[in-house]
């Protein structure tokens, strides 16, 4: 009996994360030019969105600043489609992506430089190529973090369906689900997700741990040492940039400061965003360290983004819409 109450305890609370993200992005509101609201992922840097509204540091965006979550990156595109989302969180490839493919969407900045991991109970799993023969619950296909994933098997010689059992899911916390209940070995997740499949696995009794950090392979597959992986960046529809310029560089400003705070007081910044990001304060506490939070501008960022997207469109030239985005893309 203790181990299925233990059990349940688990699972809700992943399923308070996935309830959590979408009561967040139900109904988006109307323009309204004294309301202002920032999307992001159910993810790390948009702790620093909620942190910065929570601070005050954007008050001057609007009256009244939010910070609501997006629960998938379909429903993200229809957002900006739709004009109801202006301003928000995304994966790279997705902006680079949309902007290829002629929608008005222009790069901000950059807000980590990586926040990926494999997750898993198994001790044997040290490195990539301890994933072949072994089944691995990826959320996003097509997508962040697949597109990242596929790079790395095929640094390692690894080939999808054949060495590796691939099981796609809607979401982070669905792969998270998958690996506690024994339905997959592994996870390979962005943080929060990491955190709270470790916290959630010590409720069952199971050890779960980050038993590879995708950052320090990542430097292996581009051959630098010294490489980041910028996975995502704060993105804005083009119309709202140019009607709001100076308030958009001054945000980057802010931004950047809530970053460094976020990471100097993570128990601060993680109350102040379980709201927004439908997670309880701990497992983001716990993500904090691990999701390599900062703020860079786009076009100072430019010449890691473009290594990046040479690497992923290596697997798949498709990804990006045929061709990496020219300059404009880059603010």
């Amino acid at each position: 009996m203790a181990s299925l109450l233990s059990r349940r305890r688990a699972l809700s609370v992943l399923a308070f994360g996935a309830a959590g993200a979408a009561t967040g992005c139900a109904g988006p509101a109307p323009d309204d030019p004294a309301h202002l609201t920032l999307w992001g992922p159910p993810a790390g840097p948009t702790i620093i969105l909620a942190h910065a509204v929570h601070l005050g540091l954007t008050d001057f965006m609007a009256e009244t600043v939010a910070v609501r979550a997006w629960r998938s990156p379909d429903e993200l595109r229809a957002g900006l489609t739709s004009g109801t989302i202006h301003l928000s969180i995304m994966p790279l490839n997705t902006a680079a992506s949309l902007y290829n493919r002629g929608q008005d969407v222009r790069l901000l900045n950059v807000m980590t430089d990586g926040l990926l991991y494999v997750v898993s109970p198994d001790a044997g799993i040290t490195g990539p190529r301890d994933l072949k023969g072994r089944s691995l619950a990826v959320p996003y296909r097509r997508d962040a973090p697949d597109v990242v994933l596929r790079s790395l098997l095929g640094f390692h010689g690894l080939v999808p369906g054949k060495d590796i059992t691939i099981r796609s899911t809607g979401s982070p916390i669905e792969a998270v689900q998958l690996m506690l209940t024994g339905a997959v070995d592994a996870a390979f997740v962005p943080e929060p997700a990491a955190s709270a499949a470790i916290l959630s696995g010590r409720l069952v009794g199971k050890t779960i741990s980050r038993v590879i950090d995708v950052q320090a392979q990542w430097q292996a597959v581009v051959g630098d040492p010294a490489a980041t992986l910028p996975q995502a960046g704060l993105a804005v529809k083009g119309l709202f940039h140019r009607d709001n310029v100076e308030r958009l560089s001054r945000l980057n400003r802010v931004l950047a400061k809530a970053a460094v705070a976020v990471n100097a007081d993570p128990k601060a910044a993680a109350r102040a965003a379980t709201g927004s990001l439908g997670m309880p304060a701990p497992i983001l506490e716990a993500a904090i360290p691990f999701s390599n939070l900062r703020v860079v501008e786009a076009r100072t960022a430019r010449p890691t983004i473009e290594r990046y997207f040479s690497t992923i469109t290596a697997a798949d030239p498709a990804i990006l819409g045929g061709r990496a985005p020219d300059e404009g893309f880059y603010l």
